[in-house]
């Protein structure tokens, strides 16, 4: 499977995230996993993947800009994908809320794409800042939602 993850990241949570999915991914054999950065991610270029994921921090019950975007222009751009995931990182009670969204406007910009499976909201610690880190408990789930997307 080919995956690729887009993700943006503040503070570096959103991205240790990408990292462990992409750790789960690749410890299935056969799997060949991308990470970039949503400014690395070049549109006009031709690639085809099994799955593109799509991560953000939670900002304010949303996702950031960048990755609204990013997904507005996917329908344009030369990435193809047979499915998708998301998942965001959250302070405090925002859980899943900036995922949904991302869930939904990925399935309005390309309502044939497939949701592999439901997204993941990732807890970082912190009253009123979230530079976190990751809640230590949550680390071990990043891997395990790769590892699942992997055995499909």
């Amino acid at each position: 499977m080919k995956v690729l993850i887009v993700y943006d990241s503040k503070y570096g949570n959103t991205e240790k995230v990408a990292k462990l999915i992409a750790e789960g991914i690749t410890s299935t054999e056969g799997n060949e996993v991308i990470v970039n950065h949503v400014k690395d991610v070049k549109l006009k270029e031709e690639a085809s993947y099994d799955l593109i994921l799509v991560g953000s921090p939670n900002h304010f019950g949303r996702h950031i800009g960048s990755v609204k975007k990013f997904i507005n222009k996917l329908p344009q751009s030369q990435l193809k994908a047979n499915a998708y995931a998301v998942f965001d990182t959250y302070i405090k009670t925002d859980f899943e809320t900036a995922v949904k969204r991302m869930e939904e406007q990925i399935s309005e910009v390309m309502p044939g794409l497939t949701k592999a499976s439901p997204g993941l909201s990732i807890k970082v610690e912190g009253a009123g800042t979230s530079k976190g880190p990751i809640v230590k408990e949550e680390l071990p789930k990043c891997k395990e939602f790769g590892i699942k997307l992997a055995q499909g």
